[in-house]
């Protein structure tokens, strides 16, 4: 399957390759940083995209939740692009998150695109979620946070090889924290390397970096990176 098993503060994790994290233990499949209706949202400034962004988002989710065999879904925060998400949303893909809602426990971690949660598709809307020795918030706290698991922070990693360079979404961990990818169709991401990951480990993380399958990739085999552009990218 291309997992790549872990332990955060004594919990077993499974970093998966789509970059959604399945916590065997608890039933629960975290997924963090969809931001659906970018598309429409750019749209809107003039900034014209194909309108596919949610659709492609909630078909990849469909996925992992069907192959993990979830009982709990957790949306890591910046769920929805922004606050005006909720009335752009189309109609088959608002179906497919009401779906969701019904079909499994749906907790909505709020962030800081989207305050209010999405809980009105229905689940539960709340800051924090502990489950066992982790806790569940969108953005990492400064300082040491042992079990925390977060997003907001879009992390990528890029490394030098014969052939050129190769960069990728990535997981990061030093085995306390993890802090997840970015799972919507367009987003942009932080290179590992920036200055916003150095206060969050306490010792040398890893970048697990997305593909085929998960492949960890220690922080003294990276390239320095610069954060994308404000542009939405493809996700890959």
């Amino acid at each position: 399957m291309g997992e790549q098993a872990v332990i955060i503060a004594g919990e077993p994790c499974c970093l998966r390759p789509a970059g959604t994290l399945w916590l065997p233990q608890h039933g629960t499949l975290v997924v963090s940083d969809l931001h659906l209706e970018k598309g429409s949202a750019y749209a809107a400034r003039g900034q014209l995209l194909p309108p596919y962004d949610t659709r492609e988002t909630l078909d990849r989710l469909l996925v992992e939740v069907v192959e993990t065999g979830a009982t709990r879904l957790v949306l890591l925060g910046d769920s929805l692009h922004d606050r005006g998400a909720l009335s752009r949303i189309p109609v088959a893909e608002r179906e497919t998150v009401l779906d969701l809602a019904a079909q499994l426990d749906l907790i909505w971690i709020t962030g800081n695109h989207d305050p209010d949660g999405g809980a009105a598709f229905g689940g539960l809307s709340m800051e924090t979620l502990q489950l066992g020795r982790l806790v569940l918030r969108h953005e990492p706290l400064p300082g040491p946070a042992p079990g925390e698991v977060a997003g907001h922070l879009h992390p990528c990693a890029r490394v030098l090889g014969a052939a050129g360079s190769v960069r990728r979404a990535c997981f990061v961990s030093d085995g306390y924290r993890l802090i997840l990818p970015a799972f919507g169709a367009y987003t942009g991401g932080l290179s590992v390397t920036d200055a916003a990951f150095g206060t969050l480990f306490t010792r040398s993380p890893v970048a697990y970096m997305l593909g085929k399958r998960v492949i960890p990739v220690g922080f003294d085999r990276l390239a320095a990176g610069r954060q994308a552009s404000g542009r939405p990218q493809k996700h890959r």
